[in-house]
């Protein structure tokens, strides 16, 4: 699971965003996201691909524009992305 935050005091933002890979009873590769508000349940979105590369890359990109947009890889997380210092 890959878990990353963005916080900002003066907007009073604290939003967190939680992305992981997984199968479903179907046999389909799963990317499961989970995102809000830090300390709130949040929202949940699956989205289900054919193969384990297609699910990879999905979850490549979508690391990639939540880190343009300020988000920051938090310690523990794991696909192989470095967390913040």
């Amino acid at each position: 699971m890959i878990t990353m935050r963005r916080t900002d005091p003066a907007r009073n933002m604290a939003r967190f965003y939680a992305i992981d890979v997984g199968k479903t009873l179907f046999g389909h590769t799963c990317v499961v996201r989970r995102w809000g508000r830090i300390g709130a349940n949040g929202q949940t979105r699956q989205d289900w691909f054919e193969t384990p590369e297609g699910a990879l890359e999905a979850l490549k990109r979508l690391v990639r524009v939540k880190r343009r947009r300020g988000y920051i890889v938090q310690r523990g997380s794991r696909f192989g992305f470095r967390a913040a210092p």
